[in-house]
């Protein structure tokens, strides 16, 4: 199945359920309300899988370039090809919107994520020290700025 073919667009209407996902998958989750802000702005959509798959992608379009905003995909769906299925898609779509380029932030201990994304094509372009923050029992980590050219 294609990545496109897989995939659908969320709407506003679905950001309770977004945020839930996004809840699951991360030590500081954003809220229904900020989801539904971002999805309200110009060039950003959210990619949710067409079966009942516990994921999404939201990525943001606009002037030739392309960034992810977020990928969540909560503990239960992991593991399976979810995460690459939403970044194909991500990707796909950041071509139909004539990107050259599509950007992303991951945490620098992040070794699955990096792991996807660099087999996906992106290549590490820059550092962002302290970046996350865990809370006070962890410290801040570095956020690596990763980059795929889609001039291909």
């Amino acid at each position: 199945m294609t990545p496109e073919a897989s995939t659908r667009s969320a709407s506003g209407a679905e950001a309770e359920s977004l945020a839930e996902i996004h809840g699951a998958a991360f030590d500081r989750p954003w809220s229904a309300g900020e989801i539904a802000a971002l999805l309200d702005s110009p060039g950003t959509l959210a990619l949710r899988p067409a079966g009942d798959q516990k994921g999404f992608v939201m990525l943001r379009a606009l002037a030739g370039e392309a960034e992810i905003l977020t990928l969540a995909v909560a503990p239960e769906g992991r593991r399976r090809g979810l995460a690459r299925s939403l970044m194909e898609a991500a990707v796909v779509q950041a071509l139909v919107r004539q990107a050259q380029s599509l950007f992303l932030e991951v945490a620098a201990d992040n070794g699955p994520a990096l792991g996807l994304y660099e087999g996906l094509g992106f290549e590490i372009v820059g550092r962002r020290k302290g970046y996350y923050d865990r809370g006070a029992a962890s410290p801040r980590i570095d956020a690596l700025v990763m980059r795929l050219s889609l001039n291909r």
